[in-house]
């Protein structure tokens, strides 16, 4: 099941996917699937990001090959930092180049989308918190963070968390194609299935330290090949099961 948050003219709902058309659901897909009976063309709404954040929770050095590139060592448990909920913007947005970086990279990701509040849930039990899966650019100005050595101001910008298409929810996340292009061409190619921390491992462990709310995104960490990204750059970030997520970088 593909659910989608969407926007046509002044309506804005959640829906799930079915071919071409969206099927408005009543509420949001965190109480339930309950279907409204309204239905719209998937071509005639804009697609926001597919859910609503209290905090995204990013991984960090969660591929081997990722770490080797930025020189770091592997970590022993999962890295974590957060990105506000005011960085997160969905498929097609833009992403804004602020005026004090030089450099701004794109990371793309695995997202996993929490369904239910998750607090201290063991790795066997994660995956019934979660709700589904969707693809992640953890944008990323690399001058700024080799500056500041911590990774908030750099991670944190307005429109530093790209989020979508949508969520879906019935998906095997052991070995996903994950791969990056910029402007067609191709960037980041790796697989999940070389990721560190499995995705339940993952949950469980952000959930020993905070408390995960519904629609909260947990960002499973990034391959090697995170590169800078210009103004006027189109960066997609695709994976298999899940579909394309696109977005344009420009000025501030």
């Amino acid at each position: 099941m593909r659910i989608v948050r969407f926007q046509i003219g002044n309506c804005t709902g959640y829906g799930v996917v079915d071919g071409t058309d969206i099927n408005q659901l009543k509420g949001t897909p965190f109480n339930g699937i309950y279907y409204s009976g309204q239905n719209f063309k998937l071509s005639d709404v804009k697609l926001l990001a597919p859910c609503c954040s209290s905090k995204v929770v990013a991984i960090g050095l969660n591929y081997k090959a990722h770490a080797a590139e930025l020189k770091h060592d592997i970590p022993e448990s999962p890295l974590m930092f957060l990105k506000p909920s005011t960085a997160v913007i969905g498929h097609g947005d833009d992403i804004i180049y602020p005026v004090i970086s030089k450099q701004v990279d794109f990371e793309g990701e695995l997202g996993v989308v929490i369904g239910k509040q998750a607090y201290l849930v063991s790795t066997a039990d994660a995956l019934k918190y979660v709700l589904g899966y969707t693809c992640f650019n953890d944008v990323t100005a690399r001058d700024l963070q080799r500056k500041d050595g911590q990774w908030t101001r750099a991670k944190g910008f307005d429109t530093f968390a790209a989020v979508g298409p949508w969520v879906e929810t019935n998906l095997d996340t052991s070995a996903l194609k994950l791969e990056t292009f910029l402007n067609g061409e191709l960037k980041q190619s790796s697989n999940t299935a070389n990721m560190i921390f499995s995705v339940a491992e993952l949950v469980s462990a952000v959930s020993q330290v905070m408390t995960l709310l519904p629609g909260d995104i947990i960002a499973s960490g990034t391959p090697n090949g995170i590169g800078p990204m210009q103004i006027g750059d189109e960066v997609e970030v695709k994976i298999d099961g899940i579909g394309s997520l696109q977005n344009r970088v420009r000025h501030h």
